[in-house]
Protein backbone atom coordinates (compact mmCIF):
# COMPACT_ATOMS: atom_id res chain seq x y z
CA UNK A 1 0.00 0.00 0.00
CA UNK A 2 1.31 3.44 -0.92
CA UNK A 3 2.39 6.01 1.64
CA UNK A 4 -0.22 8.67 2.33
CA UNK A 5 0.21 12.37 3.06
CA UNK A 6 -1.41 11.56 6.40
CA UNK A 7 1.43 9.14 7.11
CA UNK A 8 3.93 11.94 6.59
CA UNK A 9 2.02 14.47 8.72
CA UNK A 10 0.83 13.21 12.10
CA UNK A 11 -0.44 15.26 15.02
CA UNK A 12 1.46 14.32 18.17
CA UNK A 13 3.58 15.70 21.00
CA UNK A 14 7.23 16.65 21.29
CA UNK A 15 10.06 16.41 21.46
CA UNK A 16 10.66 13.63 18.90
CA UNK A 17 8.62 11.64 16.41
CA UNK A 18 10.98 8.67 16.43
CA UNK A 19 11.74 8.82 20.17
CA UNK A 20 8.39 10.01 21.56
CA UNK A 21 5.54 9.51 19.08
CA UNK A 22 6.76 6.16 17.69
CA UNK A 23 7.50 4.52 21.07
CA UNK A 24 4.15 5.71 22.46
CA UNK A 25 2.31 4.15 19.53
CA UNK A 26 4.36 0.95 19.78
CA UNK A 27 3.71 0.62 23.52
CA UNK A 28 -0.03 1.17 23.09
CA UNK A 29 -0.18 -1.39 20.32
CA UNK A 30 1.71 -3.96 22.40
CA UNK A 31 -0.50 -3.45 25.46
CA UNK A 32 -3.72 -3.61 23.50
CA UNK A 33 -2.80 -6.71 21.51
CA UNK A 34 -1.20 -8.60 24.42
CA UNK A 35 -4.27 -8.20 26.61
CA UNK A 36 -6.57 -9.15 23.74
CA UNK A 37 -4.67 -12.38 22.98
CA UNK A 38 -6.76 -15.28 24.39
CA UNK A 39 -3.62 -17.27 25.20
CA UNK A 40 -1.66 -14.45 26.82
CA UNK A 41 -4.17 -11.94 28.20
CA UNK A 42 -5.63 -14.09 31.00
CA UNK A 43 -2.14 -14.96 32.31
CA UNK A 44 -0.50 -11.55 31.83
CA UNK A 45 0.60 -10.07 35.16
CA UNK A 46 3.46 -7.71 34.37
CA UNK A 47 5.52 -6.18 31.57
CA UNK A 48 9.13 -5.24 30.94
CA UNK A 49 10.66 -2.94 28.32
CA UNK A 50 14.19 -2.79 26.86
CA UNK A 51 15.45 0.11 24.70
CA UNK A 52 18.44 -0.12 22.37
CA UNK A 53 20.80 2.20 20.51
CA UNK A 54 19.63 5.74 19.94
CA UNK A 55 16.39 5.22 21.87
CA UNK A 56 18.42 4.31 24.94
CA UNK A 57 21.21 6.85 24.43
CA UNK A 58 18.92 9.88 24.17
CA UNK A 59 15.73 8.45 25.63
CA UNK A 60 15.72 10.65 28.71
CA UNK A 61 16.16 13.91 26.83
CA UNK A 62 13.76 12.89 24.07
CA UNK A 63 10.98 11.86 26.47
CA UNK A 64 11.05 8.20 25.42
CA UNK A 65 10.57 6.70 28.88
CA UNK A 66 7.54 8.87 29.59
CA UNK A 67 6.13 8.19 26.13
CA UNK A 68 6.35 4.44 26.62
CA UNK A 69 4.61 4.61 29.98
CA UNK A 70 1.83 6.76 28.49
CA UNK A 71 1.51 4.36 25.58
CA UNK A 72 1.37 1.29 27.80
CA UNK A 73 -1.51 2.97 29.63
CA UNK A 74 -3.31 3.30 26.30
CA UNK A 75 -2.64 6.94 25.46
CA UNK A 76 -2.42 8.11 21.84
CA UNK A 77 0.07 10.84 20.78
CA UNK A 78 -2.59 12.71 18.79
CA UNK A 79 -5.02 13.10 21.68
CA UNK A 80 -3.01 12.82 24.89
CA UNK A 81 -2.80 15.94 27.05
CA UNK A 82 0.98 16.55 27.22
CA UNK A 83 0.89 18.20 30.65
CA UNK A 84 -1.51 15.72 32.26
CA UNK A 85 0.41 12.86 30.64
CA UNK A 86 3.72 13.92 32.16
CA UNK A 87 2.09 14.45 35.54
CA UNK A 88 0.67 10.92 35.39
CA UNK A 89 4.11 9.50 34.51
CA UNK A 90 5.64 11.32 37.50
CA UNK A 91 2.93 9.86 39.72
CA UNK A 92 3.66 6.35 38.45
CA UNK A 93 7.38 6.82 39.11
CA UNK A 94 6.70 7.97 42.66
CA UNK A 95 3.83 5.66 43.62
CA UNK A 96 3.59 2.86 41.04
CA UNK A 97 0.20 1.68 39.90
CA UNK A 98 0.62 1.80 36.12
CA UNK A 99 -2.48 0.48 34.35
CA UNK A 100 -1.72 -1.55 31.23
CA UNK A 101 -4.11 -0.36 28.51
CA UNK A 102 -5.86 1.53 31.31
CA UNK A 103 -7.13 -1.62 33.04
CA UNK A 104 -4.48 -4.02 34.39
CA UNK A 105 -2.15 -2.83 37.15
CA UNK A 106 1.51 -3.74 36.62
CA UNK A 107 4.74 -2.87 38.41
CA UNK A 108 6.63 -1.13 35.60
CA UNK A 109 7.85 2.42 36.24
CA UNK A 110 9.87 4.71 33.96
CA UNK A 111 13.04 3.98 35.94
CA UNK A 112 12.65 0.23 35.48
CA UNK A 113 12.81 0.44 31.68
CA UNK A 114 16.14 -1.15 30.76
CA UNK A 115 18.50 0.92 28.60
CA UNK A 116 21.15 -0.52 26.24
CA UNK A 117 22.74 2.63 24.70
CA UNK A 118 25.76 0.82 23.26
CA UNK A 119 23.78 -2.04 21.73
CA UNK A 120 22.52 -1.30 18.22
CA UNK A 121 20.18 -3.94 16.87
CA UNK A 122 21.03 -4.85 13.26
CA UNK A 123 17.64 -3.92 11.85
CA UNK A 124 17.58 -0.26 13.02
CA UNK A 125 19.12 2.14 15.53
CA UNK A 126 15.78 2.71 17.27
CA UNK A 127 15.01 -0.74 18.67
CA UNK A 128 12.75 -1.67 21.58
CA UNK A 129 11.53 -4.94 23.00
CA UNK A 130 8.33 -5.38 24.99
CA UNK A 131 7.91 -8.41 27.23
CA UNK A 132 4.66 -9.79 28.67
CA UNK A 133 5.23 -11.73 31.90
CA UNK A 134 3.13 -14.03 34.05
CA UNK A 135 2.81 -13.81 37.84
CA UNK A 136 6.04 -15.79 38.31
CA UNK A 137 7.98 -13.51 35.96
CA UNK A 138 8.05 -16.03 33.12
CA UNK A 139 8.02 -14.67 29.59
CA UNK A 140 4.71 -15.05 27.77
CA UNK A 141 5.45 -12.82 24.79
CA UNK A 142 8.50 -11.02 23.40
CA UNK A 143 7.72 -8.25 20.89
CA UNK A 144 10.69 -6.51 19.21
CA UNK A 145 9.63 -3.29 17.44
CA UNK A 146 11.40 -0.43 15.70
CA UNK A 147 10.63 3.28 15.50
CA UNK A 148 11.87 4.06 12.00
CA UNK A 149 11.27 7.81 11.86
CA UNK A 150 8.32 10.15 11.56
CA UNK A 151 6.27 8.15 14.07
CA UNK A 152 6.32 5.01 11.89
CA UNK A 153 6.53 1.76 13.90
CA UNK A 154 7.52 -1.56 12.33
CA UNK A 155 7.54 -5.07 13.82
CA UNK A 156 10.72 -7.12 13.61
CA UNK A 157 9.10 -9.52 11.12
CA UNK A 158 8.35 -6.65 8.74
CA UNK A 159 11.76 -4.94 8.81
CA UNK A 160 12.92 -6.79 5.69
CA UNK A 161 9.95 -5.49 3.68
CA UNK A 162 9.58 -2.14 1.97
CA UNK A 163 7.82 0.57 3.96
CA UNK A 164 5.48 0.94 1.02
CA UNK A 165 4.28 -2.13 -0.87
CA UNK A 166 3.20 -0.20 -3.91
CA UNK A 167 0.20 -1.34 -5.91
CA UNK A 168 0.43 -1.61 -9.70
CA UNK A 169 -2.31 0.88 -10.53
CA UNK A 170 -4.63 3.35 -8.86
CA UNK A 171 -8.37 3.04 -9.23
CA UNK A 172 -8.53 5.66 -11.98
CA UNK A 173 -5.71 4.14 -14.03
CA UNK A 174 -2.94 6.46 -12.81
CA UNK A 175 0.34 4.55 -12.63
CA UNK A 176 1.67 4.68 -9.08
CA UNK A 177 4.81 6.78 -8.83
CA UNK A 178 7.64 5.20 -6.91
CA UNK A 179 10.44 7.58 -7.94
CA UNK A 180 10.87 11.27 -8.62
CA UNK A 181 11.38 10.62 -12.31
CA UNK A 182 8.12 8.65 -12.47
CA UNK A 183 6.28 11.37 -10.60
CA UNK A 184 7.43 14.03 -13.05
CA UNK A 185 6.61 11.81 -16.03
CA UNK A 186 3.11 11.01 -14.71
CA UNK A 187 2.43 14.71 -14.16
CA UNK A 188 3.71 15.77 -17.57
CA UNK A 189 1.91 12.95 -19.42
CA UNK A 190 -1.42 13.76 -17.78
CA UNK A 191 -0.99 17.53 -17.53
CA UNK A 192 -1.33 17.55 -13.75
CA UNK A 193 0.71 18.85 -10.81
CA UNK A 194 2.49 17.02 -7.99
CA UNK A 195 -0.39 17.84 -5.65
CA UNK A 196 -2.96 16.47 -8.09
CA UNK A 197 -0.96 13.26 -8.51
CA UNK A 198 -0.85 12.86 -4.74
CA UNK A 199 -4.57 13.59 -4.53
CA UNK A 200 -5.23 10.68 -6.88
CA UNK A 201 -3.24 8.46 -4.52
CA UNK A 202 -5.12 9.75 -1.47
CA UNK A 203 -8.45 8.83 -3.08
CA UNK A 204 -7.60 5.18 -2.38
CA UNK A 205 -8.50 5.81 1.25
CA UNK A 206 -10.57 8.99 1.59
CA UNK A 207 -13.11 11.14 -0.20
CA UNK A 208 -12.08 14.56 -1.50
CA UNK A 209 -13.95 16.20 1.36
CA UNK A 210 -12.18 14.03 3.95
CA UNK A 211 -8.80 14.75 2.37
CA UNK A 212 -9.39 18.49 2.38
CA UNK A 213 -10.74 18.54 5.94
CA UNK A 214 -7.90 16.38 7.19
CA UNK A 215 -5.22 18.53 5.58
CA UNK A 216 -6.78 21.75 6.86
CA UNK A 217 -6.90 20.24 10.35
CA UNK A 218 -3.16 19.57 10.07
CA UNK A 219 -2.58 23.16 8.91
CA UNK A 220 -4.68 24.56 11.76
CA UNK A 221 -2.65 22.50 14.24
CA UNK A 222 0.54 23.92 12.73
CA UNK A 223 -0.86 27.45 13.00
CA UNK A 224 -1.92 26.88 16.61
CA UNK A 225 1.58 25.66 17.37
CA UNK A 226 3.14 28.77 15.86
CA UNK A 227 0.71 30.96 17.80
CA UNK A 228 1.51 29.25 21.12
CA UNK A 229 5.21 29.45 20.42
CA UNK A 230 5.27 33.20 19.75
CA UNK A 231 3.29 33.87 22.94
CA UNK A 232 5.15 31.61 25.38
CA UNK A 233 8.33 32.92 27.04
CA UNK A 234 10.42 31.03 29.56
CA UNK A 235 13.14 28.40 29.80
CA UNK A 236 13.05 25.08 27.95
CA UNK A 237 13.13 21.97 30.14
CA UNK A 238 16.03 19.54 30.35
CA UNK A 239 18.88 21.32 32.10
CA UNK A 240 20.50 23.36 29.32
CA UNK A 241 18.69 26.50 30.53
CA UNK A 242 17.92 27.50 26.93
CA UNK A 243 15.76 30.61 26.83
CA UNK A 244 12.76 30.58 24.52
CA UNK A 245 13.25 33.36 21.97
CA UNK A 246 10.17 33.29 19.77
CA UNK A 247 8.04 35.43 22.07
CA UNK A 248 10.58 38.27 22.28
CA UNK A 249 11.28 38.02 18.54
CA UNK A 250 7.56 38.34 17.86
CA UNK A 251 7.27 41.49 19.96
CA UNK A 252 10.33 43.01 18.30
CA UNK A 253 9.28 42.20 14.73
CA UNK A 254 5.71 43.37 15.33
CA UNK A 255 7.04 46.80 16.30
CA UNK A 256 9.15 47.23 13.16
CA UNK A 257 8.11 48.81 9.86
CA UNK A 258 7.74 46.01 7.23
CA UNK A 259 8.07 48.51 4.36
CA UNK A 260 11.29 49.99 5.71
CA UNK A 261 12.69 46.53 6.44
CA UNK A 262 11.60 44.22 3.59
CA UNK A 263 14.08 41.54 4.71
CA UNK A 264 11.84 41.02 7.72
CA UNK A 265 9.87 38.54 5.60
CA UNK A 266 12.65 36.00 6.14
CA UNK A 267 12.80 36.89 9.83
CA UNK A 268 9.09 36.06 10.12
CA UNK A 269 9.82 32.71 8.47
CA UNK A 270 12.62 32.05 10.95
CA UNK A 271 10.36 33.11 13.79
CA UNK A 272 7.65 30.64 12.80
CA UNK A 273 10.19 27.81 12.70
CA UNK A 274 11.64 28.81 16.07
CA UNK A 275 8.17 28.99 17.59
CA UNK A 276 7.24 25.47 16.47
CA UNK A 277 10.51 23.90 17.55
CA UNK A 278 10.48 25.59 20.92
CA UNK A 279 7.01 24.13 21.44
CA UNK A 280 8.33 20.76 20.34
CA UNK A 281 11.32 20.97 22.70
CA UNK A 282 8.91 21.78 25.53
CA UNK A 283 6.84 18.67 24.77
CA UNK A 284 3.89 20.56 23.33
CA UNK A 285 1.52 19.51 20.55
CA UNK A 286 3.09 19.64 17.10
CA UNK A 287 2.69 18.08 13.68
CA UNK A 288 5.31 15.55 12.70
CA UNK A 289 6.48 17.10 9.43
CA UNK A 290 7.87 14.62 8.57
CA UNK A 291 9.56 14.31 12.01
CA UNK A 292 9.33 16.26 15.24
CA UNK A 293 12.99 17.27 15.09
CA UNK A 294 12.21 18.99 11.76
CA UNK A 295 8.67 20.04 12.66
CA UNK A 296 9.19 23.80 12.18
CA UNK A 297 10.31 23.91 8.55
CA UNK A 298 7.12 23.07 6.65
CA UNK A 299 4.82 25.18 8.88
CA UNK A 300 7.18 28.15 8.50
CA UNK A 301 7.37 27.89 4.71
CA UNK A 302 3.64 27.25 4.40
CA UNK A 303 3.04 30.31 6.58
CA UNK A 304 5.25 32.25 4.15
CA UNK A 305 3.24 30.92 1.19
CA UNK A 306 -0.18 31.77 2.63
CA UNK A 307 1.06 35.23 3.64
CA UNK A 308 2.85 36.34 0.48
CA UNK A 309 1.15 34.53 -2.42
CA UNK A 310 -1.64 36.84 -3.51
CA UNK A 311 -4.88 36.10 -5.31
CA UNK A 312 -5.26 32.52 -4.08
CA UNK A 313 -7.38 31.22 -1.21
CA UNK A 314 -4.98 30.44 1.69
CA UNK A 315 -6.80 27.17 2.39
CA UNK A 316 -6.31 26.12 -1.22
CA UNK A 317 -2.60 26.92 -0.95
CA UNK A 318 -2.36 24.86 2.26
CA UNK A 319 -4.07 21.80 0.75
CA UNK A 320 -1.92 21.81 -2.38
CA UNK A 321 1.23 22.55 -0.39
CA UNK A 322 0.75 19.62 1.98
CA UNK A 323 -0.15 17.22 -0.84
CA UNK A 324 2.99 18.20 -2.75
CA UNK A 325 5.14 17.92 0.34
CA UNK A 326 3.58 14.52 1.06
CA UNK A 327 4.41 13.27 -2.42
CA UNK A 328 8.05 14.31 -2.09
CA UNK A 329 8.31 13.02 1.47
CA UNK A 330 6.99 9.61 0.46
CA UNK A 331 9.97 9.22 -1.89
CA UNK A 332 12.41 9.81 0.98
CA UNK A 333 10.52 7.40 3.20
CA UNK A 334 10.40 4.66 0.57
CA UNK A 335 13.93 4.94 -0.80
CA UNK A 336 16.06 6.33 2.03
CA UNK A 337 15.01 7.37 5.55
CA UNK A 338 13.60 10.28 7.53
CA UNK A 339 15.13 8.99 10.78
CA UNK A 340 17.96 10.93 12.39
CA UNK A 341 18.98 7.75 14.19
CA UNK A 342 19.43 6.01 10.85
CA UNK A 343 20.88 8.63 8.48
CA UNK A 344 21.57 11.71 10.61
CA UNK A 345 19.80 15.04 10.48
CA UNK A 346 19.95 15.08 6.67
CA UNK A 347 17.06 12.61 6.91
CA UNK A 348 15.02 14.92 9.14
CA UNK A 349 15.84 18.56 8.44
CA UNK A 350 17.09 17.72 4.94
CA UNK A 351 13.91 15.85 3.96
CA UNK A 352 11.66 18.55 5.44
CA UNK A 353 13.62 21.28 3.63
CA UNK A 354 13.26 19.36 0.36
CA UNK A 355 9.54 18.79 0.88
CA UNK A 356 8.98 22.47 1.73
CA UNK A 357 11.02 23.70 -1.25
CA UNK A 358 9.10 21.57 -3.75
CA UNK A 359 5.75 22.47 -2.22
CA UNK A 360 6.50 26.20 -2.26
CA UNK A 361 7.70 25.97 -5.86
CA UNK A 362 4.38 24.46 -6.94
CA UNK A 363 2.39 26.96 -4.85
CA UNK A 364 4.24 29.76 -6.66
CA UNK A 365 3.38 28.36 -10.09
CA UNK A 366 6.26 25.98 -10.73
CA UNK A 367 5.91 23.24 -13.32
CA UNK A 368 6.50 19.58 -12.27
CA UNK A 369 10.12 19.60 -13.47
CA UNK A 370 10.78 22.80 -11.54
CA UNK A 371 9.14 21.38 -8.41
CA UNK A 372 11.35 18.29 -8.64
CA UNK A 373 14.36 20.58 -9.14
CA UNK A 374 13.49 22.65 -6.05
CA UNK A 375 13.23 19.53 -3.90
CA UNK A 376 16.59 18.29 -5.24
CA UNK A 377 18.38 21.60 -4.65
CA UNK A 378 17.23 21.72 -1.04
CA UNK A 379 18.45 18.21 -0.21
CA UNK A 380 21.68 18.62 -2.16
CA UNK A 381 22.70 21.31 0.29
CA UNK A 382 21.76 19.32 3.38
CA UNK A 383 23.79 16.21 2.49
CA UNK A 384 25.97 15.01 5.34
CA UNK A 385 24.07 16.92 8.03
CA UNK A 386 24.70 15.16 11.35
CA UNK A 387 22.31 14.64 14.24
CA UNK A 388 24.23 15.70 17.36
CA UNK A 389 21.75 16.98 19.97
CA UNK A 390 23.51 18.51 22.96
CA UNK A 391 22.53 16.71 26.12
CA UNK A 392 20.30 14.40 24.10
CA UNK A 393 17.74 17.22 23.93
CA UNK A 394 16.02 18.48 20.78
CA UNK A 395 17.21 22.03 21.41
CA UNK A 396 20.80 22.74 20.34
CA UNK A 397 21.38 22.85 17.39
CA UNK A 398 17.94 21.58 16.39
CA UNK A 399 15.81 24.69 16.92
CA UNK A 400 17.99 27.10 14.94
CA UNK A 401 18.65 24.41 12.33
CA UNK A 402 14.91 24.41 11.49
CA UNK A 403 14.92 28.18 10.99
CA UNK A 404 17.97 28.00 8.72
CA UNK A 405 16.43 25.19 6.66
CA UNK A 406 13.13 27.06 6.23
CA UNK A 407 14.98 29.98 4.62
CA UNK A 408 17.04 27.52 2.56
CA UNK A 409 13.81 25.93 1.26
CA UNK A 410 12.54 29.29 0.04
CA UNK A 411 15.87 29.97 -1.67
CA UNK A 412 15.78 26.54 -3.36
CA UNK A 413 12.27 27.20 -4.66
CA UNK A 414 13.35 30.57 -6.07
CA UNK A 415 16.38 28.96 -7.75
CA UNK A 416 14.14 26.39 -9.43
CA UNK A 417 11.56 28.96 -10.53
CA UNK A 418 14.32 30.97 -12.24
CA UNK A 419 15.22 27.89 -14.28
CA UNK A 420 13.44 25.77 -16.87
CA UNK A 421 13.36 22.55 -14.87
CA UNK A 422 16.43 21.14 -16.60
CA UNK A 423 19.18 20.30 -14.13
CA UNK A 424 22.23 18.11 -13.67
CA UNK A 425 21.33 16.15 -10.50
CA UNK A 426 17.93 14.48 -10.21
CA UNK A 427 15.85 14.18 -7.04
CA UNK A 428 16.21 10.39 -7.22
CA UNK A 429 20.00 10.74 -7.36
CA UNK A 430 20.15 13.03 -4.35
CA UNK A 431 17.83 10.74 -2.35
CA UNK A 432 20.08 7.78 -3.08
CA UNK A 433 23.13 9.87 -2.20
CA UNK A 434 21.55 10.81 1.12
CA UNK A 435 20.85 7.15 1.86
CA UNK A 436 24.43 6.13 1.13
CA UNK A 437 25.83 9.06 3.09
CA UNK A 438 23.72 8.04 6.07
CA UNK A 439 24.92 4.46 5.79
CA UNK A 440 28.54 5.63 5.78
CA UNK A 441 28.03 8.06 8.68
CA UNK A 442 29.46 6.95 12.03
CA UNK A 443 26.85 5.99 14.61
CA UNK A 444 28.02 8.75 16.96
CA UNK A 445 26.58 11.31 14.53
CA UNK A 446 23.15 9.67 14.33
CA UNK A 447 21.07 10.89 17.28
CA UNK A 448 23.15 9.24 19.99
CA UNK A 449 24.47 12.46 21.62
CA UNK A 450 27.91 10.84 21.41
CA UNK A 451 29.49 13.04 18.71
CA UNK A 452 29.64 16.52 17.21
CA UNK A 453 28.31 19.40 19.30
CA UNK A 454 26.91 16.90 21.78
CA UNK A 455 30.43 16.19 23.06
CA UNK A 456 32.33 19.38 22.16
CA UNK A 457 29.86 21.92 23.55
CA UNK A 458 31.17 23.22 26.90
CA UNK A 459 28.08 22.48 28.96
CA UNK A 460 27.14 20.17 31.77
CA UNK A 461 23.63 18.81 31.59
CA UNK A 462 22.57 17.12 34.85
CA UNK A 463 20.78 13.81 34.64
CA UNK A 464 20.48 13.83 30.82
Amino acid sequence: MSISTFDMFKIGIGPSSSHTVGPMRAAAQFAREALADPEIGPRLADVAVHLYGSLAATGEGHGTLAAIVMGLEGKDPETVDPVAGRERVAQIEAEGGMLLDGRLEVTLRPSTIVLHPLTFLPQHSNGMTFLALDAAGRELLRRPMFSVGGGFVVDEADMDRSIAEVAAQEADGLTVFTTGDELVRVCEDRGISFSEAMLLRERQWRSDEEIREGLLRIWRTMQDCIDRGVRTPGILPGGLEIKRRAASWYDSLSAEDPVRLPMNAFEWVSLAALAVNEENAAGGRVVTAPTNGAAGIIPAVLHFATTYIEGVDPDEIAVRFLLTAGAIGSLYKEHASISGAEVGCQGEVGSACSMAAGALCEAMGGKPAQVENAAEIAMEHNLGLTCDPVGGLVQVPCIERNAMAAVKAITAARFALRGTGEHFISLDTVIETMRRTGKDMHERYKETAMGGLAVTAPVNVPDC
